[in-house]
């Protein structure tokens, strides 16, 4: 039976490590409607934003080596979506500090 849920997924701390923000997960189908990265250390950093694709067989990026000034906001606000094994990720530059939120639509079909 097909279903439809609006959720939200927030993330505290992303930092130059792999991150991974959001997976879908068999059977599912996400819709991301938002996300926003906002940097709370107070220091001027870089991020890339990626889907990986089959949990990690192939990374294709979203945003590489994208500004995000201190203690400034970033929203993506264009759909993306993620098939079953299918992971957004993010990385820093350095060893800052990034919240994230990511507003989403998860569907069985």
């Amino acid at each position: 039976m097909a279903s439809e849920a609006m959720k939200v997924k927030m993330v505290a701390g992303v930092t130059n490590t792999e991150n991974d923000l959001l997976a879908a997960p068999s059977g599912k189908t996400l819709t991301i409607l938002n996300i926003t990265l906002c940097e709370t250390a107070g220091a001027d950093e870089t991020f890339d934003l990626y889907i990986r694709d089959d949990a990690g067989a192939s990374d294709y990026e979203i945003y590489s080596d994208q500004a995000l000034a201190a203690n400034a906001t970033f929203e993506h606000t264009t759909r993306l979506v993620l098939e079953a094994t299918d992971v957004l990720s993010a990385k820093l530059a350095s060893a800052g500090n990034v919240d994230c939120v990511i507003s989403y639509l998860e569907q069985t079909l």
